[in-house]
């Protein structure tokens, strides 16, 4: 018999309320998740606040550092909390006072005789308040990152004032009109479809050429930072980035008439040609995601294949010191234009040969396009892809097929303009890579 059942009818009656009130005792206890959740914001905001803080502290600044800014963010937060109650006045009054203060701290540096505060500090403060109230709707994850970027932006002033002097005048002009065929040619053009085969789009080509721009660019100012004591490895992998085949060509005339160098020089070659084979797969998955699943197995053979290749040919040359050639500026718009003219003519015909010829005759715009340019063909092929006008395990294949071509031709300017000790290193090398890429459009299933 349970235990329950033995005791008198009074004992059973006084457990049973002791129970109840032990359960009523739980839920009165129970924290409100509201109270929580405001919690954990404010805490979150000191912490974030405190993390620039520290940073300013730790440059001696006269106007505000860690209590300061860790105070200045819980205010922000602290006004956002409140704005619901009282409007959100509350939160522009925190801004407008925080700010004041900021004002009112710059004021009493220079009655103190700092002629120059600056004002990052006063801008740091109100744009913490910002991150507070900010983080109060409930946004962590991007005040946590925001706050992050602040104070690694304030951390590195004087490196970045290096960068720039660095860079010089003619590397920051071309940052800046990098800046102006993206963000302010690119989102004025239409976006519709014209032309013959309705594959023409003014945006979409503008897209394209930002997307190769940007990826030489990038390429251009590592160069600029690391090219002059570049080793092999590093001077393989700048000149692929900016263009394998103007490395290709750079390299060849060198080892024409310094026979010696033909092994650094194949060295570097290859290892520019290898790249390629990255960057063909960067851009086949910025412009068509879905594509990429098809073409990563049959294009990571052929980069492992590149790689061990490179491999051997750097082992050789390591300790050497290759003086990179000077890459032309990727962002002139005599070349952005002509990319975009070359894309929309490789597009177009890659488009009527597919519906003249069918699939032997996109590969023969493949092959003709890739000794030129391997940047469009890759980016049309993808979008038709993309698309649905073309089958991604064909598309694969045309890319792949462009991307041979290309190393032929590079094979052919070597012939034409390197010593025979460096055709017969770069020859060798390229054969097993056509070889093997040839084999992997023939049968890979």
């Amino acid at each position: 018999m349970p235990p329950i059942l033995c005791l008198a009818p009074r004992e059973a009656v006084q457990i049973r309320n002791l129970k109840s009130a032990i359960r009523n005792l739980h839920y009165d206890c129970h924290v409100d998740p509201q109270l929580v959740s405001a919690l954990e914001t404010l805490a979150l905001a000191l912490g974030l606040g405190m993390l620039v803080g520290l940073q300013r502290e730790s440059v001696h600044s006269r106007i505000a550092g860690l209590r300061t800014f860790g105070l200045v963010t819980v205010t922000g937060a602290l006004a956002g909390l409140l704005a619901p109650t009282f409007g959100p006045w509350i939160a522009v009054t925190a801004l407008v006072a925080i700010s004041s203060f900021a004002i009112l701290g710059n004021m009493l540096a220079l009655r103190d005789g700092d002629i120059d505060p600056g004002t990052t500090t006063e801008v740091a403060m109100a744009l913490m308040c910002l991150v507070g109230i900010y983080l109060s709707t409930g946004a962590r994850l991007e005040s946590v990152v925001l706050s992050a970027a602040i104070a690694v932006l304030l951390q590195f002033k004087s490196r970045a004032r290096r960068i720039v002097e660095q860079l010089g005048e003619k590397d920051i002009e071309h940052i800046i009109r990098f800046a102006l065929i993206s963000l302010v040619v690119l989102p004025v053009l239409p976006d519709r479809d014209f032309g013959p085969f309705d594959v023409f789009n003014l945006q979409r080509t503008w897209l394209m050429v930002v997307l190769i721009v940007g990826l030489s660019l990038g390429g251009y100012i590592a160069y600029k930072f690391l090219g002059a004591g570049a080793g092999v490895l590093l001077g393989g992998l700048l000149g692929g980035a900016v263009s394998s085949t103007a490395t290709t060509v750079s390299y060849a005339r060198r080892s024409k008439g310094q026979v010696e160098s033909s092994g650094l020089a194949a060295a570097v070659i290859l290892i520019a040609s290898t790249v390629v084979w990255v960057r063909v797969l960067v851009e086949i998955g910025i412009v068509a995601p879905g594509f990429i699943a098809w073409a990563l197995g049959p294009f990571g053979l052929l980069l492992a294949v590149a790689i061990g290749i490179s491999a051997l040919a750097y082992l050789r040359q390591r300790k050497s010191a290759p003086e990179l050639p000077e890459p032309e500026n990727p962002s002139e718009m005599k070349s952005a234009l002509f990319f975009a003219l070359l894309y929309v003519v490789v597009t177009i015909a890659a488009t009527w040969a597919q519906q003249a010829w069918g699939e032997p005759g996109l590969f023969a715009v493949a092959l003709v396009a890739g000794m030129t340019d391997v940047d469009a063909i890759t980016l049309s092929t993808s979008q038709l892809v993309a698309g649905g006008r073309l089958d991604a395990d064909e598309g694969w294949r045309i890319v792949m097929a462009a991307v041979l071509a290309n190393m032929l031709f590079k094979l052919g300017a070597v012939a034409l303009m390197g010593s025979r000790r460096l055709l017969a290193l770069v020859a060798s090398a390229s054969a097993v890579v056509i070889a093997a890429g040839v084999a992997t459009i023939a049968f890979w299933p």
